[in-house]
């Protein structure tokens, strides 16, 4: 849908500001638009530098795949990785911890500082998530090992997209002004106390790979615990520093992505967002995230409590100019989401 909302615009470039996985950078990216990508977490900077800043076009395909090959033919050695998230936590099998570790120590020692790096490391990251043994974050594993964790660690080649883009690693109240003018804005910003760099904190340490102290039993980084927060991910902060971040941003159209579990009400975001001009308000059935539909766990992977709310409603605020805004959300507003606007 949010490929298709920048289709529609018709916008040669984007910003998607809380990036992320990059998903909704790479839907982007693959309308033609130059992106540029931004998030302050090690991991979602790493993504952006292989889908969103390489350029398929540019990319030797035979040193990539060899590359890969060389990588996938290493024997395990155990590491930190071994050590932290197969023996003092659950999070791999040890003979994926080994690999990984192997894995990651030749990416630094092979291909550190170049064009490759945050392509392979990407492709490590994804090997590892489809044979971890968690429910999805990486807040706990669970209990019994999950029956993909049993396969073998297997690093495959991105696939990358064609055309220029930029990855950007900084706080969006920082950077937010500096970063140009673009067509079309996404925001997409934490709304509650859930911070990504402790979601994914094994990411985190995958991309530094700097074999830091932990605490807890998911053995996450300390810097985590000990670190300041984002302005995000406190109730007292969130309203003030995302309608700073709207108002600076420059872009003809701006989009924001947020739901009613959130912090901040729609007629605040609402407002927020009328600073950029017409306002339209697309609302979403979703299914909530998955650790609401398996329930709550322990840090053991045990599971402690019940499920709650499986469905909240997503809001997709689109604003800029009256006639382009429309122009954009015309096939939603209709019987699968309601709409309304506000000039």
């Amino acid at each position: 849908m949010l490929g298709a909302l920048l289709e529609r615009s018709r916008a040669r470039t984007a910003l998607d500001l809380f990036t992320g996985t990059t998903r909704v950078a790479q839907a982007f990216k693959a309308t033609g638009a130059e992106v540029t990508a931004v998030d302050t977490t090690r991991y979602a900077s790493t993504l952006a530098g292989c889908y969103i800043a390489t350029d398929a076009e540019t990319v030797d395909r035979r040193a990539l795949q060899e590359a890969i090959d060389s990588l996938n033919r290493l024997p395990g050695r155990a590491g930190y990785v071994t050590e932290t998230f197969c023996v003092q936590s659950r999070f791999f099998q040890p003979h994926n911890g080994e690999r990984i570790d192997a894995v990651r120590d030749a990416i630094e020692a092979d291909y550190g500082g170049s064009a490759l790096e945050p392509v392979l490391v990407t492709s490590l990251l994804e090997a590892a998530d489809r044979v971890d043994s968690t429910t999805g974050v990486q807040m706990a594993y669970v209990k019994q090992w999950a029956p993909r964790s049993f396969r073998p660690l297997e690093l495959r080649v991105p696939e990358l997209l064609p055309g220029p883009g930029h990855a950007v690693r900084g706080d969006a109240c920082a950077v937010v002004g500096g970063l140009g003018e673009f067509d079309v804005a996404y925001l997409d910003p934490p709304y509650n106390q859930h911070r990504y760099e402790a979601n994914y904190h094994i990411w985190e340490t995958l991309v530094a790979w700097d074999a830091p102290t932990h605490y807890g039993v998911a053995c996450k980084r300390t810097e985590i615990r000990e670190g300041p927060r984002s302005a995000f991910n406190s109730r007292r902060t969130i309203l003030d520093s995302l309608a700073q971040v709207v108002r600076d941003v420059r872009a003809a159209v701006v989009v924001l992505s947020y739901n009613d579990e959130s912090w901040i009400g729609l007629d605040a975001l609402v407002e927020m967002c009328a600073v950029h001009g017409h306002v339209e308000v697309l609302t979403f059935p979703s299914n909530r995230y998955v650790g609401a539909r398996i329930g709550i766990h322990n840090p053991a992977g045990e599971r402690v409590g019940t499920v709650g709310r499986l469905r909240n409603v997503e809001y997709v605020l689109v604003a800029g100019d009256r006639a382009q805004v429309r122009r954009m959300v015309a096939p939603w507003r209709g019987p699968t989401s309601a709409a309304q606007a506000a000039s």
